[in-house]
């Protein structure tokens, strides 16, 4: 029983991170993995995306009421992000990701740097493409952040928050709220996978859902009380811990 309380509390404080500016993982799967330290690595991955992609479903449903969004680049790119985490799935059954966990450390440090150096960054909304352009690039953006989660996964959220803000111009607020219906759909495809092969533990998945739900309640309220600002400094945050967790993971675990 304390250890499903555990979880369900993790569950809470990630869904509340995850629906500011993605990063959720980042202390729910930790918390998984110490609580039930025997358990197959793929149950313990597939129970998390069971009660996440509730959360980020729920964001997404929030911030669509107060935030206005370009759904006819989005749906696509949604389904470009669902597409492109089915192949990434793929692609780690044939081929090691031990490169690509030594290099995430190194490109989290980019995309911060860059984010601390250009003070501006995200700060306003000025979409820089329109119509089928715009499109394109969600759809890019989708297919190549999707297939990195399938793939890998650490970060997922603040890579596709992050090329919101470089690529389409949008703020952090904007970006955020795009990245959530991107990452529902990504944790749809892995949760699909994870289902299918039987690595969810579905009696721990929904207590922990009803928790991360309330917690990206909280977070989605937050982010819109306080603005773009706001997002990007937790989005500031959620990297650098990023960086130091994938960091240790890589090279020193």
């Amino acid at each position: 029983m304390l250890d499903l309380a555990t979880v369900t509390l993790a569950s809470l404080f990630a869904g509340f991170v995850d629906a500011i500016v993605g990063g959720g993982g980042l202390i729910l799967v930790p918390a998984l993995f110490s609580v039930f330290p025997g358990a197959a690595p793929a149950t313990l991955f597939g129970t998390n995306k069971g009660a996440a992609v509730w959360g980020t479903a729920w964001a997404t449903a929030q911030y669509a009421r107060r935030v206005t969004l370009p759904w006819q680049a989005l749906l696509p790119a949604a389904g470009a992000a669902l597409v492109g985490s089915f192949a990434g799935a793929w692609a780690v059954m044939q081929v090691s990701a031990d490169g690509l966990r030594r290099a995430l450390p190194f490109i989290l440090l980019g995309v911060l740097l860059y984010t601390l150096v250009r003070k501006d960054l995200g700060r306003t909304h000025e979409p820089q493409h329109s119509g089928v352009r715009e499109t394109a690039w969600a759809c890019g953006i989708g297919a190549v952040v999707g297939f990195y989660d399938g793939f890998f996964g650490p970060g997922t959220g603040s890579f596709f928050v992050f090329l919101f803000v470089r690529l389409l111009g949008y703020d952090f607020l904007h970006a955020s709220a795009s990245a959530k219906l991107l990452n529902t759909a990504t944790n749809l495809s892995a949760l699909a996978a994870f289902a299918w092969s039987g690595h969810v533990w579905w009696h721990v998945a929904l207590v922990m859902a009803v928790a991360n739900v309330a917690g990206s309640l909280l977070g989605t309220r937050l982010a819109l009380r306080h603005g773009a600002g706001f997002v990007r400094g937790v989005f500031i945050v959620v990297v650098s811990l990023l960086i130091a967790k994938t960091g240790y993971d890589a090279f020193l675990r």
